[in-house]
């Protein structure tokens, strides 16, 4: 039976919380003041943890797996989520209480939207007022339409890679991240249709490496790596505002996320904080879709009515609290049935069509 990474899991939700909280934060402070001003690297943290844990679950079942039934494995384990967020994010957006009447688009425009983004498809900017985003109705799905295409990726080519390969492949991956960072100036891009062009860069070099990761076997051992590797995490997101500050996230992303992912698959728990991981981890996904949705309607309300400190830190804790009962209640009442089910018809079929061949 294999091995499961827990502390890997742990720092998956560490990373989502914090994201909520960058938002969140987002919606009432500058850039430069939001204390976790890095947290978008998030995002590819989240991607060198899918290519390791793909690399891990995959590399030596692709052999004998075809390239539909993968696709369609992370199709199952993926998408109901990404179904229900899309959804969430067009209510929000139609019953946003705080802009008026700008963003009630026509019923079939709306409809269309909801089309491009059931298949993660970038929505054209005058699509629909007040958006700028490549996804408007749920702008993490830019990440997730990253996912699928690294995933199509590996099922054609990367589970085929020698080392030799895969490294070659991992540099050339890395110089386009760091010229992509200096040409734009950040990391900060791939969810704007000015900035679009950077989502495969984004994703290339932290899939890959994590593939790398994987294989070479490189793991580190940490004390008490849990908590330690989650306040690195922490003070990555939250050091100075560089400007610019392309030099600062490449070697966040080419140096420090490699080296927690070694900590992390070098660890091991016991007792409750496996549970705690176990749990942290299985939340961080549902969690990360649906929370931007409601993080800019508190956006919003916040340049609308100018509220005072006090009510901020209120609205702020109790949609904290909401946002995690609601992923909470869309992993145990929707996704994990939903994948259950699918999983189960799928193996149906796939016994059906052996009993036919034979």
């Amino acid at each position: 039976m294999k091995r499961h990474f827990e502390i890997l899991d742990g720092l998956r939700g560490t990373a989502a919380l914090l994201v909520l909280f960058f938002h969140l934060l987002d919606g009432i402070l500058p850039y430069a003041a939001n204390p976790l001003r890095h947290a978008y690297l998030a995002v590819d943290f989240f991607f060198l943890l899918s290519g390791f844990v793909i690399g891990y679950a995959y590399d030596d079942r692709l052999p004998g797996l075809s390239v539909r039934d993968f696709l369609r494995a992370r199709i199952i384990l993926l998408h109901p989520l990404v179904l229900l967020a899309v959804v969430l994010g067009a209510l929000c957006y139609w019953f946003d209480p705080f802009v008026g009447s700008t963003q009630h688009p026509s019923g079939l425009r709306m409809a269309l939207m909801l089309s491009f983004g059931a298949l993660l498809l970038p929505t054209p900017s005058s699509s629909l007022p007040n958006s700028w985003l490549t996804h408007p109705l749920n702008s993490p799905c830019w990440s997730l339409l990253q996912e699928y295409l690294a995933n199509i990726a590996y099922a054609l080519v990367g589970w085929r890679l020698g080392r030799k390969e895969l490294m070659a492949a991992v540099g050339v991956a890395a110089l386009a991240l760091v010229a992509a960072a200096l040409k734009h100036g950040s990391l900060g891009g791939g969810f704007a249709w000015y900035s679009f062009w950077m989502a495969p860069v984004r994703v290339a070099f932290p899939f890959a490496a994590g593939l790398m990761l994987h294989r070479l076997r490189l793991q580190v051992r940490v004390p008490n790596a849990y908590a330690v590797l989650s306040l690195l995490l922490v003070l990555v997101f939250a050091a100075p505002a560089f400007q610019p500050a392309a030099y600062y996230q490449v070697f966040c992303v080419l140096v420090i996320f490699p080296l927690i992912m070694a900590a992390g698959a070098g660890a091991h728990s016991a007792g409750r904080l496996t549970a705690l991981c176990r749990f942290s981890g299985r939340l961080s996904y549902p969690l990360y879709l649906v929370h931007f949705p409601f993080t800019a309607i508190f956006g919003h309300w916040v340049s609308a009515t100018h509220p005072p400190l006090w009510r901020i830190v209120l609205a702020m804790s109790v949609l904290i609290v909401f946002l995690l009962g609601l992923s909470w209640a869309a992993l145990r009442f929707y996704d994990e049935p939903v994948r259950a089910w699918l999983s189960a018809r799928t193996r149906r079929k796939q016994a059906s069509r052996l009993m036919q061949a034979a």
